[in-house]
Parts: structure tokens; sequence; C-alpha cells
């Protein structure tokens, strides 16, 4: 079960948090002082301070500790009923055995959350569903034997894709080996960082055939004339006769990307020499650590 709290760092009651506070830090009033006008200092908007009734500043280092305390609460809560959990800010996933368990503790805490706590559950993002089908933080479950694996969630799968395209998109009239090296290498290794403890060895593989496709477009489409292409192709050892041949298709840029041509002109091993990283060979590296 998924649950997701709706606009969190903007609904949390101060009063109740400003409680909760006190309770721990009892006598510390110039701290508590300190707290609460931080907590009721103004937003600006059109250039008119608005005051703020609830809510914690967003961008602030402060507003994810205050969050957890509130949040602290939930997790007395769920340790009470006996549920195995994990929460992170305000993502939170509950694991009960049985569906109709999984729909029942979702009435409950949504009662508890909206009624007891004063949050807002986003019941469009919130769901009872199987492990596998759901995510957390990016990532998801499946089973595997001996038990369970960790794997990138599909959703996140998509994004960094969509991410990708319009990175490519940028790079389109740079020059490719200063495009990989300053712009795409680091956007893969930030990205394989933070997924590296899932299972993605056939994630990986097919992350690096797709980008080097994606390359081989932007390649493409710089080679505007025909006969551009056909000196390139010839560069990279095609005979002069599939040069042209293949350069004087009406094909697109996509078909051309995937087609022999492209792949035995330009390898992998010249993307290599480029210096771009292939997510795999990384990816294997982190598993021998």
């Amino acid at each position: 079960m998924d649950m997701d709290l709706s606009n969190f760092f903007d609904e949390v009651n101060h009063r109740r948090l400003m409680s909760r506070i006190m309770e721990k830090t009892w006598g510390e009033w110039q701290l508590h002082r300190l707290i609460d006008r931080y907590l009721k200092a103004g937003i600006m908007e059109g250039g008119v301070l608005e005051p703020r009734s609830k809510g914690t500043p967003q961008g602030s280092p402060l507003s994810p500790l205050l969050s957890n305390i509130v949040l602290d609460e939930l997790d007395k809560e769920l340790e009470k009923r006996g549920h195995k959990f994990v929460r992170y800010a305000d993502d939170c996933n509950v694991y009960v055995k049985t569906r109709r368990s999984g729909e029942r503790a979702y009435a409950s805490l949504t009662r508890f959350l909206e009624g007891k706590m004063r949050l807002k559950v986003n019941k469009e993002k919130s769901k009872v569903g199987w492990p596998g089908r759901l995510k957390f933080l990016g990532f998801s479950f499946y089973w595997k034997k001996g038990g369970v694996g960790i794997c990138v969630s599909r959703e996140s799968y998509r994004r960094f894709k969509r991410e990708l395209k319009r990175l490519f998109r940028q790079g389109r009239g740079r020059n490719i080996g200063r495009f990989i090296t300053e712009q795409l290498n680091p956007h893969l290794r930030g990205w394989l960082n933070y997924y590296r403890i899932a299972d993605m060895k056939g994630i990986a593989e097919e992350l690096d055939e797709w980008i080097r496709r994606r390359l081989r477009v932007v390649m493409w489409r710089q080679w505007k004339r025909r006969w551009t292409r056909r000196l390139r192709l010839m560069a990279g050892g095609l005979s002069e006769e599939r040069a042209v041949q293949s350069s004087f298709n009406d094909r697109g840029p996509w078909w051309n990307s995937g087609a022999s041509h492209m792949n035995e002109a330009f390898p992998k091993k010249y993307f290599r020499h480029l210096g771009l990283e292939s997510l795999l060979d990384r990816y294997l590296i982190y598993r021998k650590q």
C-alpha cells in the first residue's frame, strides 16, 4: 500500500507541530519562539507579503527535520498496529499480507491522517496493490529465487528516457564528443549512482544500446546533406557503393540510426573512444564492490 500526502509541506499544522516540539524540549522557550517565528514567516507573492498559517518553508534545510517530527506520530501509530512499513519524508509504503487487509489499513490510516493529524491524503496517488506494481523513491520490487529483489520502477525508467530525449535535443548542434563528456556522462553517472542498489543489468544494457542509437540520430541530423553522409560513412569504413546506397535512402533519422550501415560505421567502440560511459560496465563494477 502506497500512502501519498497531498502538498505535505504546505499542510503541516503549526499548532500540532509546536506541541510536539515542546513535549521533547520542555523549557527551551527561546528555541520555541525562534521556530514559531520561522514557521509564521510570510510568503512573498506578487510583491505582497502574505501571512503563513500552516506549512513549512520549502527549500529550507530545517523543513525536512520539522516534517519528520510531525510524521513521527505516524511512525508510532504504524508500529503500534504492528504494520511493516518504510517511510522517507512524506512518502510511505505499508506492507500487509492480503489486498483486503491493505484496503482496510488504507481506510483506517486515511481517517487517522486526515482526522487526527489534520493532513490530506492524495487519493489519486495513494493506492493499494502488489509491491511490484508500486514504487518507493523510484524503486520497485519483484519476486526472485530466495526472496524479494529491488528494481528500477517502470515510471522512473520512462522518466529517465524522457530526460535523456530532452538532453539529446539540446545536443543537436554541438560537437558530439563535447556533448558526451560535458552533458551526457554526468547525467548518466548521477542516475546510475542513485539506482546502483537495484538489480538492473538488463535495463543498463538496454539503455546503453538506446543511448548509442540516439547519438547516431544526432549525428545523422548533423550531416544534413546526402554527400556529407556518404563521406562520413566511408570514413567509418564502409565501401563507397554501400555508403552511397545508405546515404541516398529516403528513410528518417531514427530508422537510419538503427540500420546496419550506421551500426557498422559507428559501433560501440567508436563511442567509447569519444568518452561515452557505459551504464552496464559501471553497474557491473559497482556490483563487484
